[in-house]
């Protein structure tokens, strides 16, 4: 009964996976277009300085920022759903529970059809106007590059969330805007490089549409290398702040005793 019970726990965060995964791929694909037009109405297409077009770069957070509210509701609803492979394998090896091996291998394939689901549903969506937005992440220096970045990339985006959500004491809407800064600032740090995609359903949503997501590249530079970056992420937070926990904490000497 227990095996039955957890197979069909695993089976329902798998159906609730893709949905969400569906969801996050189509709003997050749609932002760039977004964030041009509201940029544009408040007349701050050009609203940069130092290179930086920061008018965009803080309608963009928050974007993020609504999305993420909005997503973490959704998932509760759907029972602790998620739509990243890579947040999923950083919170086991943090050792937050939840997931295990089982239930991943259910969810991984799950979160993909629901990134494919949602690529090509914006596809359909999006005005023919701003359809040049759309097209998802992409290798654009030599592999072994874009390998390196986007594995730091996904273990800097994961250990900032384990950090943000585990262990900074702040309300839900000072926590959200953080994670929001925390994946924009990474999104252009990387965007020279891999997009980037930092979640792997999302990479092989737009690599299904482009017809590259069985290739080796694919494979090595949007899962290999983040899965690798978000167990480093697990590892350190769990190494960090578990030996945190174990130090003793010291008493003052002049401490008169009880």
């Amino acid at each position: 009964m227990a095996m039955t019970a957890g197979l069909r726990g695993a089976i329902n965060s798998a159906i609730g996976d893709a949905i969400l995964t569906f969801g996050w791929v189509f709003c997050t694909s749609a932002l760039d277009a977004a964030t041009a037009v509201v940029a544009a109405a408040l007349g701050l297409e050009f609203a940069g300085g130092g290179g930086v077009d920061w008018g965009r770069i803080l309608i963009l957070t928050a974007f993020f920022a609504i999305l993420l509210l909005v997503f973490d509701v959704i998932a509760a609803v759907l029972g602790g759903a998620s739509f990243n492979p890579a947040g999923n394998v950083a919170s086991y090896a943090a050792g937050v529970p939840g997931d295990t091996l089982f239930s991943m291998a259910l969810r991984f394939p799950a979160q993909a059809a629901g990134g494919v689901g949602g690529a090509i549903a914006i596809l359909e969506a999006m005005p023919s106007q701003y359809k040049h937005t759309l097209g998802g992440p992409s290798i654009r220096v030599d592999l072994h590059t874009a390998a390196m970045a986007e594995g730091i990339l996904t273990f800097l985006i994961n250990l900032a969330a384990l950090v943000i959500t585990h262990r900074i004491r702040a309300g839900i809407l000072v926590k959200t805007w953080l994670q929001a800064m925390a994946i924009v600032t990474l999104v252009v740090s990387g965007s020279e490089y891999t997009g980037p995609a930092m979640n792997p359903s999302a990479a092989f949503g737009w690599a299904y549409i482009k017809k590259w997501h069985n290739t080796w590249d694919q494979f090595y530079v949007y899962w290999i290398c983040p899965f690798i970056g978000a167990i480093l992420a697990g590892w350190l937070f769990k190494f960090l702040f578990s030996e945190a926990s174990k130090k003793p904490k010291r008493v003052p000497k002049n401490k008169k005793s009880d």
